[in-house]
Formats: C-alpha cells, structure tokens, sequence
C-alpha cells in the first residue's frame, strides 16, 4: 500500500520528536511551510499562470492533453478534465526562517467571501493542496457555514456555540436546521422509498467533534420529512427516551462536557415516505466509570443531576441525606464541581421524560441511589476468617433500597461457592476479592438499568397504557410483562382512544410490513480518543473507531478501484489512501489480537506484566505497536489511523473478566426480595440459576445483562468484556453490510471547546486521519459512483428526447450514451467551464460516473421535472378556468331588459342551456367519514378470532405443488420467463431475462413466490413473471 506525501515527509522527523524543542521546531516549520505556499498561491494567481476563466492557456492545454487519455479504450468518454489532474500535493517541503513569528493557527484570518461561497470542495479551483482545502473551510467557519460537502459526503466542524447543551431531541428543537443535512436525509428516505433498501447515515470523528448534535438534527430532519414532526406522539416518546439515554450515558471527559459513553444506532423504519417506527441499538458502556473516573473527568451526569435535583422527602427515603459528590467514593475520586441550578433543572426534565416512558421514577432512583453507597462499603482483612466492614450504616442501607435483607447482602459480597471435580466447596472471600465483588455488583446493577430503560423505550406502547410498565407492586408481574415486552411487536400513532379506522390501518401495516428489512439508520458511535491514561475501555473504543474507519475506506475507496479494476475501466486518478487494516489486525486477530491474547491471559489468571512481555514478543516486528520509554513495565503503545495513543494495562485484566457470582445473583431471587424491579434487572440470570435445585453451584454471569437462550441453564462459560463488545461489534457491522451508507465526517474546531475557534493545528491532524484530501482528489477526477444500466436509464432517459431512445433491453448501453451525450451537449451549450471532471465510463455490468457528471445529470433532471410539473399545472388550470367559464357565464344573472326579452323563445321549447343533469337515484346513504368504529368492538372480534393488533397470524405453509385446470403439477417444474426479473436490475446479483428457460424446484416463504434455480443461481421469483412452458402433443 502506498504511502501519503505527509507521511513521507514526516519519516526522517521521527527521530527528531524526541525533545520538545524539536517539536516546536516541526510545528513552527510547518506554519512557515504554508504560510509560504498561500504567499506563492497568490503569486501565481495575479500572475495569470493558472487562471480559471474560459480560453486560459492552462485550460485549453490540458484538456487537449488529457482528452485522448487512458479512459478511450474502455469507451469512456471525457469531455472535460480539470486543470489538477494527478497534481496532488498535500505537504511542501518546510523553510526555514530565523525570524520570530506568530504560529499561524492562533491567528483568525479576514474571511476570503471568494471561498467561503465554495459549498464543494470538489469545486476548489487550482491545485488541490492541504492548504487550499484549509482555507475554504476557514472561510466557511468564519461565514457561519459550518456544513461543507464532498460529493455526496458532508464535513460538519464543531463551532462549540453551544456548549452544555444535553443533546437531546428537545434541547436542540431551537437550533437550526442545516440544507446540507436536510439532502442527506431527504435522499435517504428517497433511495429508501425507491428499492426498499436499508440505508445508513454514519457519523464518525473524534471525540467532542459534534457527532451527537448533527444526529440530533438528522432525526429532527428525518421526522420533518416522514414522520410528522415534532407534535406527534413517537416524535414524544422518542425524545423522551433520548434525555433519558443522554443523563444516564453521557459524562464530562478532558476534551468534551458531554461526552457519549454509548453507541447509539438509531433505526427508523420509513415506509412509503412515512415513518412507521424507531428502536435503539445501544453499544459498549464504559462500565468502569462507574466506579472509577479518570483524574480531572466525571462520572455519569445522572449522579450530580440526582443529588441536585431531588427534595428533601426524596433524600431521607434513599438514605442520601448530608451527601455530596465530595463525600461519596464512586464521585470523589472524579471532578466534584458541579452547577447545582443545571444539574437541578435537568433531573426534573429527566424525571418528566421516566413518565412518559412508563417507567416508575422511585423504582430507578433507588438503583442509583444504592450504587452510590456502594462505593462507601469498604471491606478490610479482619483478624477471624471473615473480612471487616467499614460502612456498615452504608451497606444496610444499600440492602434496604434493594429490597433485601442486610446479612444476606454481605454474604453474598463476602462468600463464593466453587465447584470443585463436581463437589461444591464454600470459601470465605479476602478483602480485595470482596471489594472487586462489590464494584462488580454496582456496575451490573447500572449497566442493567440502562438496558432495562433501553428495551422499555424500544417498546413503544399506546401513550396512556399499563401493558408493559415496569412495577414495583409484584415480581411474578415484573418478569411476564418483560417477557410480553420483549416479544409483541408495536406500531406508532395508536392511543387508547384512537378509532376502529386506524386500529385496522395498524393491523394491515403489521401484517404488511411483519418481515421487512427496509430501514434508516442514524449512526452515531465512539469517537477516537486519547486520554491519560487511557484504559481498555479505550482500547475498545479506538477500535470501533478504526473499524469505521475501515468501513469508510471499504466503500470510498477500495470499492471504486476495485470496481474499475474489475470491468475494465482505467481510471487517470490515483488515490493513494491509508489502509488501517494492520492495526485493526494487531487489536482484534483472532488469535495473536491484543484482546485474543488478553483472554487467554485472563483464562490462565496471568498478570499484567506477563501480558505486556507476550505482546511485545508476538508483534516485535509491528510497526502499529510501539514500547513506551517509561519506568512503568506496564504501559504499551499503539499507532492509530488519528494518532498515537499510550494505554496502561495495569486493570486491563482486572476490567476483562468482571463477573458477578451466582452467589451475589441469588440474593436478588423474589422469594428472598421485595424490590421486583431488583429481580427484574437479573430475571434471565435468576431463571436460569434456578431451572437445578442446588443455588448456588458455582457459576459467573456477565456484568451486562444476557438472554435466557443464551445462558444454556447457567452452563456455558461466561464470556469476557472484550468478547462481548466483538459480539456486540460484528452485530453492527452486519447491519451496516446490507445498507446503503451515507457519510457525515465531523471535525472538531480546537481542543478547549472554545467558542467560534478554529485552530488549524488541530483541524489539520484531523483532515489527514479523515483522508479529506484523498476523497477530495477521488470525488474531483475519478469514478466513484456507478449504476446498472437498466438503473441508470430508468433515472435519467428523461432528459434525452423520446424518438432518440429505442427504450429495448437489447440497445440499453446505447441509449445510455444518447443520454450522456445529450448532457454533456447541454453543458457545453452553456459554455460553462467547470474545475470538476465530467467523464464517465462504459464496464462490463455498469456505468461509471464522476461526481461532476452525477451532479450535471441531477441538475438537469431536477429542471426538467420542474419545467414538466410547471406545464402540467398550467394546462389543467388552463383547462379549469375555461371551464368555469363557461359555468359562470351561463349561470350569470342577465339585466331585466334582457331576461324579458328572451323570456318568450323559452315558452316555445327553445333552450339555451345545457340539459339539466339527471339526479343518481336514491338508495343507501354512503357511511358517514367521520363516523369511527368501537375499538371494544375490534378488540372483542380479535379476541373471539385468536388475532392480536400487535402481532399480525402466521403466514401458512406453502403447498408442494401447483395446479393447472384440473393436474397438479409437482416440482420441478420447467417454465419460461414472461418478464425479466428483477425489473430494476441495479444490484450485483443474478437477472432473468425475458424469454429464459428455468427451473422451479420448490415454494417460497414468500407470499406468491416461487423458487428458480438457472445457471447456477437461485432466486425468489414471483409466479406472474412465468408460464409453463407448453408441451408438444405428438
């Protein structure tokens, strides 16, 4: 894999960034570098060497150059190549100056109104440099333009104009809406309607570059276009949830205030343009912040919202009286500042929003509460067998709000039961094993109230109904209705009250829409960091930050080339991009991976420094990894695709195989506790511990809360931190797989959240992770967008004359070129001269497109459309008013004189008027549209039927035979195409073609279809595509 310019250059410095006057030194090189570049920039611009305009030198020669290129022999054709061509330059060589200057990213320079209107970067005119792509988003930020596109991709820089905002649905209805984000959504929702295909909005960027506040907006745009807007009762509930989510699982880090601790896929399902429902996938929580901030950061914001916002009744009955964040371990050993007022404010809204979900507030505070005291349970090696309690006022009172007994809670923190070559042997725990149990048990109780209030969210009953809330009252009502929960299926928009009408259209849109994969997604994951010190918790997250990155790569750049590569097209553009494959291999191989390796070292009950030495024997000759030169055995680096990082695996083994006994588990049974929301957070564990009569036997649960399928009645070894998150993780990206993506990159403006600051130093290290400049340099002169044939001619044969088109399956490659050439005339009729290229290529299977190209095709079709809805709306309102016209002449009432003197000829049967209309005869008054039905009604007519709104019956097997007139007909069966199938054939798999030979072997699952077998290929064919194929009667 080639390397980038920068990275080039920056190789003989490596030895020279080992002091820190050489790093000042690189930095001040660098911004004399380009200060130099911008000064010989303007140069040649006032020099005329590299004018822009129509019949320049620069233009005229290179276009007749480039336009016999290496794109003639695979029928491409090129009517216009920017001036850049392959001059890609991202870094210049550095000069040294002697005089003392101002570092260039402190300065806020004039802003330049001829870059700032640039909405594309594609559209920069001159030579595609690191600084000119600097410059126009400087121009841009200081123009209030914070929103800049590449092609279809969107750069958002973080403007810090509003920080504290808790990032809700509700926090940002104030906020303006950005056009940029409203086309992504709009052609989302548009490719989505079209071929039913899932699509995916994926926000990536560094930690506190705005990924939060841009799907805040995303979703408010999505709900504006499909879902209603703000009034409606989904958009409520879901904004609910969000400020719940965001109290719960945002916190205060070093480089961001509110910082998401959780990865958020946001689904909505839009069909026919309207949206039908949404669910939340949650991913990864850093569950050790729980229990341990880093120096300088916070735990999680409902802590400090809590004991700001609750009164005084409140406090005495959670046992927190005369407790601050100063005097409470999990909070004290974190930044304690707090802002009483906000803090207070937002716990109320939190509070409000526990309502609407149907989630009872008391039942969650008393969770919170008690893993608050928690921390200040200490256990101390006692002088008997038993450890010592230190707290033991805190511990009774964290019993208390857990609905157990104290004696029976300190068992379960102090006691493990082993089983040993199957007899089963009780030992008393020393303090460290105790404290590590109690740590253990405030972090399962969290992370299980997170996904508790997650699942309700996701449940999306009728506003006003009982069915489903959690409740305190009983534990047996508890565990069915979560089980109810988690399996009935739901719509949105149906209150108790709501009418007979759309209670059936609800019932149609489950049975309709009961299998299908049609979604939009909102995508906003784990930013890169680099904290001191940074954890395994890091570690996971730097990887889910390199495995988007790796995504982005995928479909940007690895797929064009390859797809060129593949039909033969040459593309005269190279982009030369990082591949961050390697690193992504050192973390997560399978086998020699940092987290493979990490769970064999848990499994053997390694140490931290043998881990270290392993590592650094198996991947001594990586690159990626790097031995930190500290005193420390314990500290490794590694290169991440946005920069070097340090972690400290001093609790990483520690933090990996955190479990909770099943003697803790048993505690939280409903025969020995009255808290049914306590039971209810452990319900799979407890059902499964208790399916054998011995409790405890001797088995581990996972922190995070686990299905009952998948705990096989307690048996099957319990899965590690890491594995769970490459679980959780490999869910994901098989999601994304099958979407469509559509790419927000956002960008922080400077690391102190400074307000209407941007810092070039800053932006630039983040242009060059991103790879900005590659995706500027691909979308500019290369091929990165292609479409099937049949695809594209559907899309665009409009804007080609009707008798120029033959409008057959056999000439559709040429009535795509009649379609290009039809544009390209256009764009040339105009004499409009554009600094993005224009070229397109014929392949084997499809048309390759540049992003000019794409953007002249929907130009013009947009127009056309315009003009073609512009003469049908003034041909049928010229059509309409003619004939009111004529109406309202005829009843016009005529002057006296008039009347009478026509009054006679209407005695003698002459009419002038029309003959009245005859009158429809009468019979059954049609029913009332405003008349609803008795929702008792349908719901007596479902019960009587076995049928539930919720859940649309089984569809019934399908036969194994076909009838014809009186024969039935077994399979396989010989038919022959009528249609082609698929009629869109845009995608890479198989095409029937009208007139084929199958094979039909079998019924589909599919209502209507048949299962075809041609050519080595199977599909799911509707039968209406096919006939028998006749027989011979010989």
């Amino acid at each position: 894999m080639r390397c980038t310019a920068h990275q080039v250059l920056n190789r003989p410095r490596a030895n020279a960034s080992s002091s820190n006057e050489a790093v000042h030194l690189q930095q001040r090189l660098r911004s004399l570098s380009t200060e130099l570049v911008t000064l010989r920039n303007r140069l040649h611009v006032q020099g005329g060497q590299h004018s822009p305009t129509k019949g320049g030198p620069g233009a005229t020669n290179t276009t007749s150059s480039q336009g016999s290129g290496k794109l003639n022999h695979s029928n491409a054709k090129q009517p216009h190549i920017p001036p850049r061509g392959n001059q890609y330059n991202p870094q210049v060589p550095a000069v040294v100056s002697t005089q003392k200057s101002i570092p260039a990213s402190l300065i806020q320079p004039p802003q330049n109104t001829a870059t700032a209107v640039i909405e594309d970067l594609i559209h920069l005119p001159g030579l595609l440099t690191e600084d000119a792509v600097m410059k126009c988003l400087q121009a841009r930020f200081a123009a209030n333009q914070f929103y800049t596109n590449v092609g279809p991709i969107i750069l958002c820089v973080n403007p810090y104009r509003d920080v504290g905002n808790p990032l809700t649905l509700n926090s940002t209805r104030s906020l303006a809406l950005s056009p940029q984000l409203n086309k992504v959504v709009q052609e989302a929702v548009r490719q989505q309607s079209e071929t039913g295909y899932p699509q995916a909005i994926i926000l990536s960027g560094t930690s506190g570059s705005g990924k939060s506040h841009a799907s805040m907006l995303l979703l408010r745009q999505l709900f504006a276009v499909a879902g209603g807007g703000p009034e409606t009762d989904a958009f409520k509930h879901l904004a609910a949830a969000f400020t719940v989510l965001r109290s719960l699982g945002s916190a205060k880090t070093l480089t961001n205030s509110e910082s998401s601790r959780i990865g958020q896929f946001i689904e909505v399902q839009v069909t026919d343009g309207a949206l039908y429902r949404t669910k939340i996938h949650c991913y990864f929580l850093d569950q050790t912040r729980v229990i341990r901030p880093l120096p300088g950061e916070k735990n999680y914001h409902i802590f400090y919202q809590m004991l700001a916002g609750l009164a005084a009744e409140e406090r005495t009955k959670l046992n927190l009286d005369g407790h601050k964040p100063s005097t409470l371990k999990y909070l004290q050993q974190g930044d304690v500042r707090q802002d009483v007022a906000e803090d207070a404010t937002r716990f109320q809204a939190w509070k409000t929003c526990l309502s609407v979900l149907g989630i009872p507030f008391l039942d969650v505070v008393r969770v919170l509460a008690a893993v608050l005291l928690l921390g200040n349970v200490q256990f101390s090696d006692g002088k008997g067998i038993e450890v010592d309690v230190r707290g033991e006022t805190e511990l009774n009172a964290v019993a208390a709000l857990l609905g157990v007994s104290g004696a029976a809670l300190f068992r379960g923190l102090t006691s493990r039961t082993h089983n040993a070559r199957g007899q089963l042997v009780k030992s008393v725990c020393d303090a460290n094993m105790s404290n590590m149990t109690r740590d253990c048990l405030a972090k399962a109780l969290y992370c299980r109230t997170v996904a508790t209030i997650v699942r309700r969210a996701n449940s999306l009953k009728r506003l006003g109904s009982t069915l489903g809330t959690l409740s305190s009252d009983s534990n047996e009502s508890v565990h069915n209705q979560a089980e109810v929960t988690s399996q009935q299926a739901s719509t949105v928009g149906n209150s108790s009250s709501s009418g007979g009408s759309k209670s059936m259209v609800a019932l149609n849109n489950a049975v309709r829409h009961a299998t299908t994969d049609g979604f939009i997604g909102i995508l906003d994951m784990f930013g890169f960091e680099d904290p001191k010190p940074a954890q395994l918790e890091h570690l996971c997250i730097n990887l889910c930050a390199e495995t988007m990155q790796h995504f982005y790569n995928t479909h940007i750049f690895k797929s064009s080339i390859e797809s060129c590569r593949d039909e033969g097209v040459c593309c005269e553009v190279e982009v030369d991009y990082v591949d961050n494959v390697p690193c992504i291999d050192l973390i997560s191989s399978l086998r020699t991976g940092l987290l493979s390796m990490l769970d064999v070292e848990c499994s053997i009950r390694g140490t931290a420094e043998s881990y270290i030495a392993k590592i650094k024997v198996q991947h001594k000759n990586n690159k990626r990894l790097f031995e930190q030169k500290s005193i420390d055995p314990r500290l490794f680096g590694i290169q991440h695709f946005a920069g070097k990082v340090v972690y400290d695996a001093a609790d990483f083994l520690d933090t990996n195989k955190d479990v909770v006994p099943d003697d803790l588990v048993a505690v939280f049974y409903k025969q020995t506790c009255n808290f049914g929301f306590a039971t209810h957070l452990f319900g799979s564990e407890l059902k499964a511990l208790y399916s054998v009569e011995t409790v405890p036997r001797g088995v581990s649960f996972r922190i995070s809360p686990t299905s009952h399928t998948d705990l096989l009645n307690g048996d099957e070894p319990v899965s590690t931190l890491t594995q769970d998150f490459h679980t959780r993780l490999d869910n994901l990206l098989r999601t994304l797989v099958h979407a469509r993506p559509h790419f927000v990159r956002c960008i922080c403006s400077n690391s102190q959240e400074g307000a209407n600051r941007f810092d070039r130093g800053i932006v630039v290290r983040q242009i060059r992770s991103l790879q900005v400049l590659e995706t500027v340099n691909l979308m500019a002169g290369g091929f990165p967008h292609r479409m099937r044939y049949k695809a594209f001619n559907s899309r665009y044969r409009l804007l080609a004359p009707f008798a120029e088109l033959s409008r057959t399956e056999e000439k559709i490659t040429d009535d795509c070129k009649t379609i290009l050439q039809y544009a390209t005339d256009l764009l040339a009729k105009k004499e409009a001269i554009s600094a993005v290229s224009t070229s397109w290529a014929m392949g084997k299977r499809h048309i390759f497109l540049s992003e000019g190209i794409r953007q002249l095709l929907e130009k013009l079709r947009n127009e056309t459309r315009q003009r073609a809805a512009t003469l049908i709306q003034a041909t049928w309102k010229g059509w309409r008013c003619r004939y009111r016209w004529t109406t309202l002449r005829r009843d016009k009432p005529a002057p006296d004189g008039v009347a009478a003197g026509k009054a006679a000829p209407s005695r003698t049967g002459a009419t002038t008027g029309p003959r009245p209309r005859p009158q429809p005869i009468a019979g059954t008054p049609p029913p009332d549209m405003g008349e609803k039905c008795d929702a008792k009604i349908i719901q007596q007519t479902c019960n009587l039927f076995g049928l539930d709104l919720e859940r649309p019956p089984p569809v019934p097997p399908s036969r194994s035979y076909t009838v014809t007139g009186n024969t039935k007909l077994g399979y396989p069966q010989t038919r022959v195409m009528k249609m082609s199938y698929p009629e869109d054939a845009s995608g890479d798999g198989p095409v029937f073609y009208k007139g084929e030979t199958v094979l039909v072997v079998g019924a589909s699952q599919r209502r209507g279809h048949l299962i075809v077998e041609h050519k080595n290929h199977t599909l799911h064919v509707p039968f209406q595509f096919m006939e028998l194929k006749p027989t011979l009667n010989i």
